[in-house]
């Protein structure tokens, strides 16, 4: 059956039924598109047809993919976030990943996945020493242009209230967090690097270590006692910080391009790809929620062993 451009906008308007409940369509689309009520009752009627621009700016204000009006399995619409290229940019990376949870329909239904290459940025989202030093790597990585300065005389701008919400927002989710001994090592090769080149003091160091073993203790005792939060060791597969949002009606794929970067997909058939992957992944590590104290205890003390290890080269 030939598809057409009318079957496109009744499917559009579907799901936007969907969306809005028992609210009036017509009323919603005047709102959104700055037209009439008659007009935008032509175009619910299917009488008048949505321009392109109407279309795109109906399916971003529902967060409705574009990719089912896509045939090819090969093809899909992303979004991309902006990009960050100095510390004022950060500001619109906070308020945009705020955002997606916003936008995400979040309920007991929703599990965030997180694939920790790294130490997952939500919990450097602090008013510490340490969350300003991963502002100043990200920074000094990400621009081309910066001039490295020492730590000492980095200050970023204040964003706490945006950095505290988001926190708050991941940390009361149901989320599946993937490690291996290897998470730690990023902060600490960052800590170590800017330590030799002399642009980080040793006291800075030393309080930075200091609350890098303190934020791995708090995920420890999480892992013991928060039972919408669970911890696996994977020592398989490569870990990658891909973050995956996902819920029964509406999920979001996450992969990032850099430290601040991500590429968003929330197409149907590439969200159930990869809700399969994460379940293969986990079938393929350790549980640190239902392993004994000493598998767990095992894994702890790895990441406070290469922190102690550190600290005495200091």
């Amino acid at each position: 059956m030939k598809i057409t451009k009318a079957m496109h906008q009744e499917r559009l308007l579907k799901e936007i039924r969907k969306k809005i409940g028992d609210r009036s369509l017509n009323d919603e689309l005047a709102n959104i598109l700055g037209i009439s009520y008659d007009a935008a009752h032509r175009r619910t009627s299917l009488k008048a047809k949505l321009s392109f621009e109407e279309a795109l700016e109906l399916a971003k204000y529902y967060q409705i993919s574009l990719n089912q009006f896509i045939t090819s399995d090969q093809q899909i619409v992303v979004q991309k976030t902006s990009a960050v290229t100095e510390t004022g940019d950060l500001q619109s990376f906070f308020k945009n990943n705020l955002s997606v949870f916003e936008n995400l329909p979040l309920s007991d239904k929703m599990t965030i996945y997180y694939s920790a290459k790294d130490i997952p940025f939500f919990y450097t989202l602090s008013d510490t020493l340490l969350s300003r030093f991963k502002i100043y790597v990200w920074m000094n990585l990400l621009n081309a242009k910066q001039v490295f300065i020492p730590f000492l005389q980095f200050s970023p701008p204040h964003f706490e209230t945006n950095t505290k919400e988001l926190r708050k927002k991941y940390e009361e989710q149901n989320v599946v967090e993937l490690w291996n001994d290897r998470t730690v090592s990023s902060i600490l090769q960052q800590i170590s690097f800017y330590y030799d080149t002399g642009l980080l003091q040793k006291n800075e160091a030393q309080i930075i270590l200091k609350e890098v073993k303190e934020l791995i203790e708090y995920i420890e005792q999480k892992t013991e006692s928060n039972p919408k939060f669970r911890l696996y060791e994977n020592e398989l597969m490569h870990l990658s910080n891909d973050i995956f949002f996902h819920h029964p009606e509406q999920s979001l794929f996450a992969i990032p391009t850099n430290m601040f970067g991500y590429i968003l997909m929330n197409d149907a058939k590439t969200c159930d790809e990869t809700l399969n992957y994460f379940d293969h992944q986990i079938k393929n590590s350790k549980s640190m929620n239902t392993s004994g104290n000493r598998d767990r205890k095992k894994f702890f003390n790895k990441m406070y062993e290469q922190i102690e290890n550190l600290n005495q080269k200091l």
